[in-house]
Parts: C-alpha cells; structure tokens; sequence
C-alpha cells in the first residue's frame, strides 16, 4: 500500500466536533429516511407514471447502484479524503432527487423511456450519490474520535436509523395524500415532495459539511483500482439481480437466474485473483487475516439475514393478520424501533466507558434470540400489544449489532485501512441483507403454499390460491379484499347460470346439474323442468280441484272462498260470479270451464312471477353463503399466513444462533482510548 489514509492533522475542538456529529447526523438522517419515505408513495406513482411491471425496478436500481459503490467510495475516501467524497455523495444524492422528483414531467418528454423508467434511471443516480453517505459519515467518526468515544456515537447513529425506520412511512404516506401544491404557479403532485423533502436536509447538510467541518488532512498518494472496481460491479450487480428476480420474477432454476449467478461466482473467481496482485486493492485481501474483520463482517452479515426477515414480514403479518394500514405499518413498528435506539445508545455509552464490546454484542444476540423465539409463538389472536412487547426485545437485541461490529472492525485496522474497513462493513451488511430478503421471501413463499390448503375452505376458483401467492400484491393490500373479489365473482357468475336455467337456457341447465355443488333440491327443480314445469302443474292441479268443487254448484263455491289454499285473486273472481252461473248443472259445468281456461292462460305471469321469487331466494341464498364463506377464507388465510410466518421467524433463530458463534469467536480488542496517529499499528487481541 502506498496511500494512507486522512488521519487528524491537529485536535479537534469540542466545538468542531459537535458540528461535523450535527452534520454528520443530517447526512445520515437523510440517507436512512429516503430508504422508507417512498415505498408508501409506490400505489400513486404507479397511478400517475404507469409502469406497474417496474414497481420492484424503484428499489432495486437503488440498491444496486448504492451496494456496488460502497467499497468504491471507502477506498475512494482513503485515497483523497472523506470531506470531498461525501460533497460529491451529497450532490449525487440531491441531483437525483430533484430529478426523480420530476419523473414523468413533460418537460422531460420521453427522456430514458419516459415515466416509470425515468424515475429507475434517477434512482440509482440517488444510490450512486447515497452510498456515499453512510460510509464516508461512519468513516469521518473514526478520523475524529478514538474508538471508545466512537461508540457511543455509534448509538446514537442507531437510533437516527430506527427513529427514520418508523418517521419514513408516516412522512411519505402524508405528502402523498396531503402535499399536493401550487408553486408559483405550478401544480406539484404530492408524491414528488417525498424525493423533494430531500433539499432542505440536504442543503443543511452541505452548508455544515462545506463551511463548518473542519479538514482533515490525507495523502493523495497510490493508485485507484479500477480493474477491482469494475469486478466488483460484475460480481454484485448479476448477484443481486439473481437474488431479487429468483422465486419472484423468475424460477431459481430458469438459465436467467443461473447464468446471473455463474457470472457473479466468475466475477469473484477473477476478483480475489486480481486483488491478490494488487499493491493499491480496492479491498486489501489481507484485511481477511484479521481475525476481527472477518468474524466481525460475517456475524453481521448473518445478524442482517435475520433482520431483514423479521422488519420484512412483520408488517406484512399485521396488515394481513391484524388489519393495520399499510401506511401505518411503519407507527406499528414502533416498538422494535423503540427497543433498538434505547439498546443502541446504552450499549454505545457502556461501551465508551468500558472499552469493552463484545460482551454487549453477545448479551445482544442473546436476547435477540430469546426475542425471536417469543415472535416465533405468535398466533392468529396475538393482540397489537401482545406482538409489541415481542418487537421491543427483539429490537433490545438488534441494538448493539447496529453499531457496534462497525466499531470493532474500525478499532481492529490501521489508520490508513480505516475507510475500506468501514466500506466493507456496511457492504457485507447490504449484501446480508439482500440474501436475507431472498431466502425469507422464498422461504415464507413455499410456507404460504404449504400451509393454506390446510386452512382454505373448497372455494369455487380458489384451488390454486396458495400457487398463485404474490408477496408483493401481499405487501399493497390487507389480502382480504382481493378474495372477497374472488368469491363475489364466482357467487355471480353461479347466480347468472342459475336465472339462465331458470329462463330455460338448456345448456346453463346442463351445466348446474353436473355441478357437485349446486343443492339436490334445485337440481331437483331444474331436473323436471323447472320452474315453468312447477307453476304449470300446480296450475293444472288448481284448475281441476275448481272444476270438481264448482261443478257441486254453490256449495262447491263456498267450499273455495273458505279454503285457506285459495289464491286471491280466485276468490275474487268466484265471489263476482252471478248465482245464476251456478244455478243449473250446464251452467256450473261452463262456468267451471271458464274459471279452469282463465287460470291456465295465467300461466305466463304466474311463472314469471315464480322465477323472480324463487331467483330472489336464490340471490339470498348465495350472498349469505358468500358472507359464510368469505369470512371461513379470511379466517383461513389468516391461520395459514400466520403458520407460514412462524416457520420463516423459527428458522431465523438458527441463523441467528450462527451469528452468536461467530460472534464469540471475535477477539477481544481493547478500544483505544485516545486517537491513533498516522503510522500508529492497529490494536492486537488480549491474550
């Protein structure tokens, strides 16, 4: 190596440090609340810019510009300076956003595609710009601060990050549906102020980098690795597609997805090749030799797995299990947000006084496990409260890990090893937890398809609702409506094939006999002709028992008016009968005929009025059996989901558990109390 590292060219004063952490937590602040505020603001930029089929694109093209730049930036920032690296992250980062902010203007016209490919384009312009920030802002803390002050600042970066986690969702969510305004005369949708709320912070944020940080002096020497840097982009890039489009867009096993894949284990065949060779690696290889950095990248790589499972699907069991909004998911997260700062602060001010981290990384993991095996008891009647007190000890277990593996492995290198050592640590925790979301999302998908069809009633048009999952039309909807869709759309189109067999359509009459599902007594009725057949042979049997009564003259008359099966309008039309129409045995005879040929030629209105009752009872019917049913599905879907979800959490505790051992195998490097000079070695373990 030929370059170092910036290193302090004098001491700070107290002074100087509160306004780089102020600033520094700006930064941070705005690159951790660009990360939640959009995803409630998709459902309307999807309605206005179209482009359903891009929806995931939004945040994958941020992820794969911002993941790839990371190791990019950290030696970029030993190099020549954090200062000038994070200007240049902070211009991208805000140049995107005002760009995203105009996607789909017509100014633009058909820029990139128009549209929803505009505002990919522009996001990753911002991860471009975004990766800068978390890395140089994490690096410039160990340029001013020894390590065991560094912790407790560490906290307090935690907490920023779980405090944006919960703002994020409620502050995209308002703009969107209230920030709609005119400027000057130009009408601004209100989803656009979520990447424009980006300016004020930002421009805060620069005024205090550029005019109030002080400078911190570096040497400019060594070369950048530019073949490393490109074979980095070739092995993350066609990774991280391969882990968000397999069991999603693509089979895991279709040549897409494989070929990605092959290309990335190439990639990073040809990587370690090249940076074994390589005085001036963008990532030293030798960094790996420190027992510290590598227990302490992959422990938190694995806690991350496991983290992006839980904060994933959790919200995703309370939209579709307990009914809170989507919008509202970020507020219902609050608990295991609340347990995260408040660990993440204290084990970062105990560790500043004690100098010792790894007991408090693995108390942490400890309880972490113990939290996520009371999430992993949840039931479909675990109340809001019940699942709370559940999320604040897991985030009680998340806070340590937060901060403090990035501490140790700064503490463990030299100075001059500083930005690619805190570069690394934030890769191998983006990349830990794109795999986490592939695994889990995979893992709770082939847990949904297991464990419906054990809860799912036989629904018409629902066999193979367990295939057809969808997590991300999962994540956009309580998962209730679309199935009251589904079953008011089968309980219509049985009801339109009932009115047509009623009519008399002989193929619609066909087709509910030979349906398993349809009621014997209706089939009964359509058998023998149905509704038509009934009303004429009571008709025929009315107009005989008339016949037979009034051919006995009066008396047979009286006999009808006082029978309680009489229809009335019969009986008004006996009692208008002159006596003389009864009088002799000829006349009863043709005013018998008479009345049978009148009740016959009613048969037309009668049988019309027989279907529309009898389909009226059949409307009836299947709306109350669609209610029945619609709440069995609910209630099975629920139970399912449910199920599905404590499989995914219970096979976290094993990753989790992977995560303690290497976690106990991080040796114990005291933190240095004091700032290391530029040729100072890096700490060695206590023996």
């Amino acid at each position: 190596m030929t370059a170092t590292a910036p290193t302090p060219a004098r001491v700070f004063s107290p002074q100087e440090k509160t306004i780089t952490l102020v600033g520094l937590m700006v930064v941070f602040l705005l690159s951790a609340l660009d990360q939640t505020i959009v995803s409630t603001a998709m459902p309307r930029i999807i309605e206005q810019l179209q482009g359903l089929e891009y929806y995931t694109w939004v945040t994958t093209a941020y992820l794969l510009a911002s993941t790839v730049m990371v190791p990019i930036y950290g030696k970029l920032s030993d190099l020549y300076g954090r200062k000038p690296i994070l200007i240049l992250g902070i211009g991208l980062f805000l140049l995107g956003s005002v760009l995203c902010g105009m996607s789909g203007e017509p100014f633009l016209g058909n820029l990139f595609g128009g549209g929803m490919l505009q505002l990919i384009v522009f996001r990753a312009l911002q991860g471009l710009g975004g990766a800068a920030l978390f890395t140089s802002a994490f690096a410039i803390i160990a340029d001013m601060f020894p390590p065991a002050e560094r912790a407790k600042f560490g906290g307090l970066f935690g907490a920023v990050f779980g405090l944006s986690s919960v703002l994020g969702p409620i502050i995209g969510g308002f703009l969107t549906d209230h920030g709609s305004a005119s400027v000057l005369g130009y009408f601004i949708e209100g989803w656009r102020w979520v990447f424009y709320v980006n300016l004020p912070l930002g421009a805060v944020a620069l005024f205090m980098i550029i005019a109030k940080m002080p400078s911190l002096s570096h040497r400019a020497a060594g070369k950048i690795d530019f073949l490393g840097a490109l074979l980095i982009v070739m092995t993350t890039i066609p990774l991280l597609l391969a882990l968000t489009w397999g069991g999603v867009t693509y089979p895991w096993d279709s040549a897409r997805v494989v070929t990605l894949f092959a290309v990335s284990a190439v990639s990073l065949v040809l990587f370690i090749l090249a940076e074994r060779r390589n005085p001036d690696a963008i990532l030293p290889l030798g960094l790996f030799r420190n027992p510290t950095f590598t227990f302490g990248n992959l422990a938190s790589f694995v806690i991350n797995m496991a983290f992006i499972g839980i904060v994933m699907f959790l919200p995703l069991f309370m939209q579709t299990v307990q009914g809170v909004s989507a919008t509202n998911s970020g507020l219902a997260m609050l608990p295991l947000m609340a347990g995260l700062i408040l660990s993440s602060i204290t084990a970062g001010n105990l560790v500043s006084r004690t100098g010792n981290y790894k007991p408090f990384l693995l108390g942490g993991t400890v309880i972490l496990i113990v939290g996520v095996f009371l999430l992993a008891q949840i039931t479909v009647g675990t109340s809001r409260p019940d699942l709370g007190w559940r999320m604040f000890i897991v985030g009680l277990g998340l806070g340590p890990a937060m901060s403090l593996f990035n501490i140790a492995i700064q503490n463990a290198v030299a100075p001059s090893q500083i930005g690619v050592a805190t570069s690394s640590s934030q890769f191998f925790r983006q990349i830990g937890s794109t795999i986490g979301a592939a695994i889990f999302g995979t893992l709770l998908l082939n847990n949904l398809q297991s464990e419906l069809p054990r809860y799912l009633p036989n629904v018409p048009g629902m066999e193979n609702a367990a295939k057809n999952i969808n997590l991300g039309e999962m994540r956009a909807s309580s998962g209730g409506s679309d199935t009251d869709k589904q079953i008011k759309a089968a309980v219509d189109a049985q009801y339109t094939q009932i009115e047509k067999a009623f009519r008399g359509d002989a193929a619609a009459t066909q087709a509910l006999l030979q349906n398993p599902q349809i009621p014997a007594d209706l089939k009964a009725t359509l058998k023998n002709g149905g509704v038509a057949a009934q009303v004429r042979a009571q008709l025929t049997a009315q107009a005989d028992a008339v016949v037979g009564a009034l051919n006995r003259g009066e008396a047979g008359r009286q006999a009808l008016l006082a029978s309680g099966s009489t229809p009335g309008a019969l009986k008004t039309q006996l009692r208008a009968l002159p006596a003389a129409a009864l009088a002799t045995p000829g006349a009863a005879q043709a005013t018998a005929a008479q009345v049978r040929q009148s009740l016959l030629a009613s048969e037309p209105q009668v049988t019309a009025q027989a279907t529309t009752q009898a389909l009226a009872q059949v409307r009836q019917t299947l709306d109350a059996q669609a209610k029945k049913l619609a709440a069995q599905v609910s209630s099975g879907m629920k139970q399912g989901f449910t199920a599905a979800v404590r499989h995914m959490i219970s096979t976290s505790i094993w990753i989790i558990l992977v995560g303690l051992i290497l976690t106990a195998f991080l040796p114990v490097v005291p933190l240095r109390r004091h700032q290391a000079g530029e040729d100072a070695p890096a700490p060695v373990a206590m023996h």
